[in-house]
């Protein structure tokens, strides 16, 4: 099922990026389901097949990936090798006794999300999916304040100790129905869906198409098949940068040295760190990465190799396990990027090597990687394996970790957006400002560098005394992609009304041109008239633009003050005057 949805995803033009473990399962990587290898790192021939997993050179990238390898040509045809391989153990994925339930996690484009959900109808036929619901309960400072509006209503007065054991008791019931952003159950063919759950309108809006199930999926996920058919930017922005730059993603290659540069410095961006404000990175923007924390796990981890990058990936996903634990061991010295417990696999596979029987291991590992920590015997057993006590520490400190295919499979996806950036820069910011900029101002931010570093000046400082508001948060960090932007040399073309779209920017004459919906008091939906209404040829007037595009004066008052509609008549009618 998982094989035909992704096939069918990348048939119309979409990669798929995988979610989990199920990177961990070699049958999955050749049937399509994931990209990601969980092979130990190896070189293989793509014409005659020759394959070296054993000589010594590739066992020093045992545990790491087969694309940190040094390139090498076939000993057998001259042919330049494939560098393969993440070494990922299959266990993460169905246990050593196939005894863990499979979980197979999609990241489709969010723009091909609900056409994977239809596909869905179209695999197992009409009435045999439906969309898996969620129920929304009552929060606790939600109760207390139903509570508190009844006894107002009423004119009663209830001590506070009452009133929280009243709360109490509404804590947690149903408050509202939805639908889970990416679930389909699977109803098998010949059964009832009445028999697993009755089904219901989200929020019984008998007005919506969708039909979900009434029993939060939770409930039933062990009964009925669910698949998650998740939606995800990653694949929009690379199928976006593909269209732009006409590259194939699948063909970026993965040890590209001015890439991995990026992660360590501004070097392959051609600008300095006082260019952008001291950022001394050139990941800003890069996904998983781009963050001030991301960067600052970079600056002190000091990736090397490709594989650095998915452990730290590991590491910053999770919940406890970089922050006051490896983060701490670096700092003392106790560990490194390559000892230091990253992903759920590391666990495991550490355990088995220095003795343990590996189904403990493997238990020890999904404990851990739950937080549900180590138990006395585990931690006796495992010292007498000489497992130091900095191991056993960090294991107990964990709350939640991910799985190494996982970490894998994102940080694949963000190493062809970091290509592009650094190769085709153009085409990177025309799709991160098309795609991930959802706090785009074209008037602060694509009228000059002089203006933005305007803005930037004034939201820095409040950044600094925490007035700095959500939404300004929000440009502030757009804000510092432009200024990379401006520091390469690139700049902004205005609108033109004729040729700008209402959602994506587009490269116009060597220079980007921004979008109808980061103009305010314009957005998306009259952006969207407009773009329509020019494919009509001229405007003949500012009357003609507004009924032809159906938008309000407030959108032409915003077109004119800035000067986007020059030379434009107000009206229809001549003057006399204007004949003469």
């Amino acid at each position: 099922i998982a094989q035909k949805l992704v096939w069918k995803s990348n048939d119309d033009g979409y990669l798929v990026g995988s979610r989990g473990s199920v990177g961990s399962s070699f049958a999955a990587t050749m049937a399509g389901i994931t990209e990601v290898n969980p092979l130990s790192p190896h070189y293989l021939c793509p014409k005659c097949y020759y394959v070296d997993f054993y000589s010594d050179e590739v066992k020093k990238f045992a545990g790491g990936a087969g694309c940190d390898m040094p390139d090498k040509k076939c000993p057998k045809c001259g042919h330049k090798l494939d560098k393969l391989g993440f070494d990922i153990p299959f266990e993460t994925f169905l246990g050593f006794k196939g005894n863990k339930e499979p979980d197979i996690d999609l990241n489709f484009s969010n723009e091909y999300q609900s056409k994977a959900h239809a596909y869905t109808e179209v695999i197992f036929g009409k009435g045999q999916t439906f969309k898996a619901g969620t129920i929304g309960t009552v929060a606790e400072k939600t109760a207390y304040g139903y509570v508190l509006k009844y006894l107002e209503e009423r004119g009663k007065v209830k001590r506070r100790c009452e009133i929280e054991r009243i709360a109490k008791g509404c804590i947690d019931i149903r408050r509202t129905t939805g639908q889970h952003p990416g679930g389909i159950v699977v109803l098998p063919i010949g059964d009832e869906i009445h028999s697993f759950t009755p089904v219901q309108h989200p929020a019984n809006d008998v007005k919506s198409g969708i039909v979900t199930t009434h029993f939060d999926y939770h409930s039933i996920d062990h009964n009925l098949l669910k698949l998650d058919i998740l939606g995800h930017l990653d694949p929009t922005m690379i199928r976006m940068l593909q269209d732009l730059t006409g590259i194939d993603p699948l063909e970026i290659p993965l040890d590209s040295k001015e890439v991995m540069s990026l992660f360590k410095d501004t070097s392959a961006l051609g600008i300095k760190p006082e260019d952008i404000g001291g950022c001394k990175l050139g990941a800003l923007g890069i996904p998983e990465f781009g963050t001030d924390f991301a960067m600052q796990m970079l600056i002190d981890t000091k990736p090397q190799y490709f594989s650095d990058l998915v452990r730290i990936a590991g590491l910053s996903h999770g919940t406890d396990v970089w922050l006051g634990n490896a983060q701490t061991l670096l700092k003392e010295g106790k560990a490194t990027i390559s000892t230091a417990i990253c992903t759920r696999d590391d666990i495991m596979i550490y355990l088995i090597q220095k003795g343990l029987e590996s189904e403990l291991a493997f238990t020890i590992m999904e404990k851990v990687r739950k937080g549900k920590g180590l138990t006395p015997e585990w931690e006796q057993i495992m010292k007498e394996h000489g497992v130091p006590d900095w191991y056993i520490w960090s294991c107990n400190k964990i709350q939640y970790m991910f799985p190494k295919a996982h970490a894998a499979a994102y940080v694949m996806m963000a190493w062809r957006v970091a290509y592009c950036k650094v190769f085709y820069p153009l085409a990177y910011y025309c799709a991160y400002f098309s795609i991930r900029a959802d706090a785009f101002d074209y008037e602060k931010m694509a009228m000059g560098r002089e203006r933005l570093e305007y803005y930037l000046d004034i939201y820095k400082a409040k950044k600094a005394d925490g007035t700095i508001e959500k939404t300004e948060l929000d440009e502030y960090k757009d804000m510092r992609i432009v200024q990379e932007m401006y520091a390469r040399g690139y700049e902004f073309t205005p609108i033109d009304i004729y040729k700008a779209k209402a959602r994506s920017f587009q490269i116009i004459d060597g220079k980007i041109m921004p979008s109808f919906k980061v103009v305010s008091k314009i957005g998306e939906s009259a952006g969207e008239s407009i773009e329509i209404a020019a494919r009509g040829g001229k405007f003949l007037s500012k009357d003609d633009l507004r009924q032809r595009a159906k938008i309000g004066q407030t959108v032409i008052d915003k077109l004119s003050e800035l000067k986007l509609l020059e030379g434009m008549a107000e009206s229809n009618q001549l003057s006399l005057f204007d004949v003469l």
